[in-house]
């Protein structure tokens, strides 16, 4: 291995940010049943588990920007996907009929990324990648 390999493998915002590339290109593939963004069909999930959440819940789950909910829920409540409420300062959104049919085909194609991936990686492996990522980020937002 020369030394440009070794400097880029060890480096974790290079290795992320290229493994994050390809596990999108596998997503999107998965994911081809609607015109959305694998980020979208995320929030419908988490909305889906938490009916009537806040717009703030709903940040901290998805580690996003309260802008970025914005124009998701906004791009949901246009598609008929999702219902906001106001209560005083308080947005809370939940999922109409169309957002619970989405959602479901949404599970289906998780199983199907989860082949995937699984089937290249190993299950064992894909499994513990996931909970270290999960684990590493967690370490990293509680820090930052």
């Amino acid at each position: 291995m020369n030394e440009e390999e070794q400097i880029l493998m060890k480096c974790l915002y290079f290795t992320g940010s290229r493994f994050a590339r390809n596990i999108s290109k596998l997503a999107e593939k998965s994911f081809e049943f609607g015109d959305l963004a694998p980020s979208y069909y995320y929030m419908i999930m988490i909305i889906k588990f938490q009916p009537n959440i806040t717009q703030k819940e709903l940040c901290q789950k998805l580690s996003i920007a309260p802008s970025t909910s914005t124009r998701f829920i906004d791009k949901l409540e246009n598609l008929k996907l999702v219902t906001r409420k106001m209560d005083g300062k308080q947005t809370h959104i939940s999922l109409t009929d169309a957002g619970e049919e989405l959602y479901h085909e949404f599970r289906a194609s998780l199983k199907v990324l989860f082949d995937s991936y699984s089937n290249i990686l190993g299950r064992e492996e894909s499994l513990a990648l996931s909970k270290a990522l999960h684990e590493a980020s967690s370490k990293l937002e509680r820090e930052m």
